[in-house]
């Protein structure tokens, strides 16, 4: 049960990293009234995405437990009492609302942590069994995360940086539908949506999606705000390593893999170096040179 919840934490803490985009893209980072609330919520946001989890787990009990690897899970595997569960659930929501009040002082971050909730709260609730809404909410966690971060920052973000995440989000939630469809097709069916989908339709969707990641990403780092922020054009030259790394993602997806980012990341050292490679790039040029 230890490395469940060991693994819960890791996966969440990879995917509120980007409650930082903001600060980070910024130059800010190392600024002590910015850095401080960011990472409270990113705290927050660690204690409210396992909640939500453990909330999910019970809700998919029976489902789970039919499932080749999700069956092995300490609820549906019995390890856990759902009492338990429920009790877990309550405290880690509690420690997310303290935190959350902490790390700002305005309404619109409250209202997207509660905006968050509310979306995965019903996600987990029979929402993500309605076709391309389920993608949507899978999607809106990563832009909400991003959005959350500027709001406890006060920072404002570049709106070609917004359409760079909002459509590499939709891309991520594609590919997980993707890989999940592939291996029902070689097992019992789990999730009834993915019977509403099929992989040509997923895959034509992911890759009109990756064009505009890149796209919009190209924009965000020639941009004139962004030239004018920084005082130098030498984001462009992350570029090459972006369209790296998606290349790489796709690779991994190909083969046998749920299709999760955060999964596919933590099983493949290349990716990890790709994107070490990338945040060295952007450390170096924004704070460095």
């Amino acid at each position: 049960m230890s490395r469940y919840f060991r693994a819960m934490r890791v996966h969440h803490c990879i995917k509120n990293v980007l409650i930082l985009v903001p600060l980070v893209c910024s130059g800010q980072f190392f600024t002590a009234g910015k850095f401080i609330p960011c990472l409270l919520g990113f705290l927050s946001f660690c204690f409210l995405a396992s909640a939500i989890y453990v909330v999910n787990d019970i809700h998919d009990l029976e489902e789970d437990r039919h499932h080749p690897t999700k069956c092995h899970r300490p609820i549906a595997s019995g390890s856990i009492s759902v009492a338990a569960a429920k009790r877990l659930f309550l405290l880690l929501l509690a420690a997310a609302v303290v935190l959350d009040v902490l790390a700002a002082r305005n309404w619109r971050a409250h209202a997207l942590f509660f905006l968050y909730f509310v979306l995965n709260m019903g996600y987990s609730f029979g929402l993500k069994q309605i076709p391309l809404l389920d993608i949507a909410i899978l999607a809106s966690g990563y832009l909400l995360r991003v959005l959350y971060g500027a709001a406890v920052s006060g920072i404002q973000v570049s709106s070609w940086l917004y359409l760079t995440v909002i459509t590499a989000a939709m891309f991520f939630a594609l590919g997980k539908r993707r890989n999940e469809l592939a291996r029902m097709q070689q097992a019992q069916p789990t999730r009834k949506v993915l019977l509403s989908y099929s992989v040509g339709f997923l895959d034509k969707n992911m890759y009109l999606c990756l064009a505009l990641t890149n796209t919009f990403y190209a924009l965000w780092s020639m941009d004139a705000a962004t030239t004018e922020l920084y005082g130098k054009h030498s984001l462009v030259w992350t570029v090459p390593v972006i369209l790296l790394i998606f290349m790489r993602y796709n690779m991994d997806i190909d083969g046998d893999t749920d299709g999760d980012p955060v999964e596919v990341l933590l099983h493949d050292k290349f990716l990890i170096l790709l994107a070490s490679c990338y945040l060295l790039a952007m450390a170096l040029i924004l704070y460095v040179f």
